[in-house]
């Protein structure tokens, strides 16, 4: 019986702590993803339509200025999309470990931070030929006494981003040296950290020296003069199993130096300092404010009344006008929504010009696009995406493919099904058929214009609050 209890004792043992192995062994993979990562080169992102790249919130990757999006990464990165003949999508971070989780589970394709290459991070990803150099600089406030040299550093405390290379440079620092002081990581960008020197909150923190010379372009009272580490490459990320990628997107980088593009973008954002520091601290900008446009009270009132959230209908105001109340289209499509005559009239607009008037007159046509829809297409989203394609291409049109979704089999509630027929429009055999009454239509169009509408609704998501 006491040899039977003890089998018995034995199997649990060894059941418990297998399981338990085998969590941890699931858990270690999860946490380290390099290890094992997502198989998805350049075919199958080109085949998918889009690339994905990580890039942060700030005034040297990316940021929303008067509904436009701009930032080096974000130049450089539409350029890339254009060269490989894919449309963007971002995905805003700062944290970079949690980049290279998201790049080697196959969530992002590049990681677009300027990132340092060290050896650490070339276990976990390869890195395109290097797009620069960057040194770092400790920044620290000109009031008070400004440390000029690591022995004036004994005893403080330096406060850098999470997972940065700056870490590792202030470590060496202290073993070279022979002192002490205290290095504190949180979450945030550099210009977080920056910030929080400018408000006497901490006194110093570690950042790129061309992200400390673009900063105390705008605030006086920053000293960035103390250098922690020389200039060294900087490069982006690419998984280690796509190849094809990584040869891409290095074609690309070498084509951009030897025209000068990459310079060019360099210089708009990091040598203008007028015109950076007028972006920067505009309302108008997500770094400083949390405006879209001048006419953003208006628009959230339409909104309102359309059941929308405001920054899908600034999306769709950005893409029509650009927010210029004066804008007119070649076909004669005026104001911030860009309404013919037809329309002006049907819906009650006398002055196009007035913006109120205007985005109002647009506001109600959409609402008799979306009464249309309604019973045809009952979930919202799929709903909203069919609604900006009719507002784009006619309602007629977009009818016309929803009909032949519905004859080939296809899923007449989905935007895709829908957007797949649209684009055929431009085939005799569909716009000829016999459900078709509007013909011929250069459906792909607006398809596009949808994809564009929704690309830039998830930025004003992510870097505008509701």
């Amino acid at each position: 019986m006491k040899k039977a209890l003890v089998g018995v004792f034995i199997i649990i043992v060894i059941s418990l702590f297998g399981f338990q192995c085998t969590s941890l062994d699931k858990r270690e993979v999860l946490e380290n993803p390099w290890d094992n990562p997502v198989s998805l080169d350049l075919d199958e992102i080109v085949k998918r339509g889009y690339i994905r790249a990580v890039v942060d919130n700030s005034s040297t990757s990316y940021y929303i200025y008067r509904g436009r999006r701009m930032g080096y990464e974000f130049e450089m990165l539409r350029s890339l999309a254009k060269h490989l003949g894919v449309k963007l999508h971002l995905i805003v971070k700062s944290d970079i470990k949690e980049a290279f989780k998201l790049l080697n589970k196959g969530t992002a394709d590049i990681i677009a931070m300027n990132l340092e290459v060290t050896d650490a991070r070339s276990k976990m990803a390869n890195f395109t030929t290097p797009l620069g150099q960057m040194g770092t600089v400790l920044v620290q406030r000109k009031d008070g006494d400004p440390a000029k040299d690591f022995w004036e550093l004994q005893g403080k405390v330096l406060h850098i981003r999470k997972d940065a290379v700056y870490r590792a440079q202030l470590d060496q620092i202290q073993e070279a040296y022979g002192i002490e002081f205290s290095i504190m990581e949180g979450q945030g960008d550099n210009e977080f950290f920056i910030q929080k020197v400018v408000n006497k909150e901490i006194d110093f923190t570690v950042v790129d020296r061309v992200e400390a010379l673009v900063n105390a372009t705008y605030y006086n009272s920053l000293d960035i003069d103390f250098e922690i580490s020389p200039k060294s490459d900087v490069a982006w990320a690419i998984r280690k199993n796509a190849p094809e990628l990584e040869i891409a997107v290095n074609q690309w980088i070498e084509n951009g130096r030897s025209s000068g593009y990459i310079n060019t973008v360099y210089a708009k954002y990091f040598k203008n300092s007028k015109n950076s520091y007028f972006r920067n601290n505009s309302p108008f900008s997500s770094l400083a404010g949390n405006s879209i446009s001048p006419y953003d009270e208006i628009i959230k009132r339409g909104s309102e009344d359309l059941g929308w959230d405001w920054r899908l209908l600034a999306s769709l105001v950005y893409k029509e006008s650009r927010f210029d109340t004066t804008a007119i289209s070649y076909a004669g499509a005026v104001g911030l929504l860009q309404l013919m005559p037809v329309t002006l009239e049907r819906f009650g607009v006398e002055n196009p010009n007035d913006p109120f008037e205007s985005l109002m007159g647009g506001v109600s046509y959409l609402k008799y696009l979306d009464r249309f829809w309604r019973a045809r297409i009952p979930e919202a989203n799929e709903r909203i995406k069919v609604i900006l394609a009719s507002y784009n291409i006619g309602h007629g049109h977009v009818e016309d493919a929803w009909k032949l979704t519905i004859k080939y089999g296809g899923n007449p509630q989905n935007w895709e099904s829908i957007a797949t027929f649209l684009q055929l429009k431009t085939d005799p055999m569909y716009y000829r058929d016999p459900v078709v009454r509007s013909g011929y239509a250069k459906g792909h169009l607006a398809v596009n214009y949808v994809d564009d509408i929704m690309i830039l609704y998830d930025s004003y998501r992510v870097l505008i609050d509701p």
